[in-house]
């Protein structure tokens, strides 16, 4: 089904390089998304929703949905070109139309709450195709590699990866292209990296043939037994991470500001921290017997760090002997405030992105497609992180209060 373990080792490392330019074009076209969709919609509120629900959303439906659209004869490193072209064409295609179909249907449809929504749609629907790519090609290069306890760790590499591209295309569209530039040329670049990645695949598919037998794996293994814990596990670790991510940076807003910076600085503390976890994780289940169970140590693990970060953000961090407005120096403040967030969350996040290796690994059996079976994993995680986002968001928080919902995170 996947190349043969000896040639495809040789080529893992290019790979793990392609997939942190994947991160870092999805990131950079997230934040220009975030922006477009402020001039569309014009709430700002609004616009953060409608981006975090097409952007999960979309990347779920497109990991579920690759394994049942693309044969598994098909070579996996030109799939993963072809979807990165895509992304990037698309990409360049918003950039244009979104503006145009929001002028359009503000006009004909009003300014009033049902104008915004309406618009609030059409934005989601014309994000909704790059986002499915998006969530596509981690399954699409899973194929690349076999279910075995290394392939499944180099699962978990790739997926570190694309977060620490992440991390670097939300620094660079944030404080650079966007600050220094604009949206195209921020979305050139974003599109010129799909480019250069869709080539390095491309050429890598020329020296590196697929040898498949054109059968559904999937078919031919048995299912794991007891697997649907391990999908319960890894959707109710979505379920806190995005919960927690709403409510620390709810309270940390507080006292750093409630700013887009401090919304930066948040989310690349998570993306830090899911990405040292992931690849510690992958380690991990490259060596150990029974996965499962680490996956389990990492769950009752994140009780006590949540609680840290929880004790930290209430009664540590507003007491630092420190005065960051005495700074005279706006990188001095920056610093210290990166400094809190990581001394408060990074335990946690680095947990959390443990899980996610750890959680294949325990579905994994020889034979599997890679492609599904990364879909249901990665599926299962993405719907658990949306529903943790929206019941903490809209429902926990304005009903029971930050501090409750902080023991709901203990809890979950």
């Amino acid at each position: 089904m996947s190349a043969k373990p000896t040639a495809a080792r040789r080529f893992l490392p290019l790979l793990l390089l392609l997939f942190i330019g994947s991160g870092c074009a999805a990131l950079i076209y997230e934040i220009i998304w975030f922006q477009l969709l402020e001039l569309v919609i014009g709430s700002s509120a609004v616009s953060l929703g409608v981006l975090l629900g097409t952007f999960m959303g979309g990347m779920c439906i497109g990991s579920l949905l690759l394994a049942r659209v693309v044969r598994i004869d098909r070579h996996p490193l030109r799939v993963y070109a072809l979807l990165e072209l895509c992304i990037g064409a698309i990409g360049v295609l918003v950039l244009f139309g979104l503006p145009v179909l929001g002028g359009l249907y503000s006009t004909h449809s009003g300014h009033g709450v049902w104008g915004i929504v309406l618009r609030a749609v059409i934005s989601a629907i014309c994000l909704l195709p790059p986002t499915l790519l998006m969530g596509a090609t981690l399954p699409a290069i899973s194929r690349w590699v076999q279910t075995t306890p290394e392939g499944v760790a180099w699962l978990g590499f790739f997926y570190g990866g694309n977060t620490a591209g992440a991390v670097i295309g939300c620094l660079l569209a944030g404080f650079w292209l966007l600050r220094v530039y604009d949206m195209p040329t921020a979305t050139y670049a974003a599109a010129a990296i799909n480019v250069a990645v869709a080539a390095g695949g491309f050429l890598l598919s020329r020296v590196a043939p697929h040898g498949a037998d054109g059968t559904r794996a999937d078919e031919q293994a048995a299912r794991a037994p007891l697997a649907w814990t391990v999908y319960v596990a890894i959707a109710l670790s979505g379920f806190t991470a995005l919960g927690a991510e709403v409510v620390w940076t709810r309270l940390l807003s507080l006292m750093l500001g409630a700013t887009v910076y401090t919304f930066s600085i948040i989310l690349a503390v998570f993306l830090v921290g899911i990405g040292l976890g992931s690849s510690a994780g992958a380690a991990v289940a490259r060596r150990i017997a029974n996965p499962r169970v680490a996956l389990g140590v990492c769950q009752a693990l994140l009780v006590a760090t949540v609680a840290w970060a929880a004790f930290m953000i209430a009664r540590a961090l507003p007491y630092w002997p420190i005065n960051p407005a005495l700074a005279s120096s706006p990188w001095f403040t920056m610093q210290l405030d990166l400094t809190r967030c990581l001394w408060a969350a990074l335990p946690a996040a680095c947990l959390w992105g443990a899980s996610f290796p750890l959680a294949l690994a325990g579905v994994a059996l020889p034979g599997q497609d890679p492609g599904r079976m990364v879909g249901g994993v990665y599926a299962a995680n993405t719907i658990g992180a949306i529903a943790g986002a929206l019941a903490f968001s809209t429902a926990l928080i304005p009903w029971i209060g930050t501090q409750h919902s902080q023991g709901v995170l203990v809890a979950g």
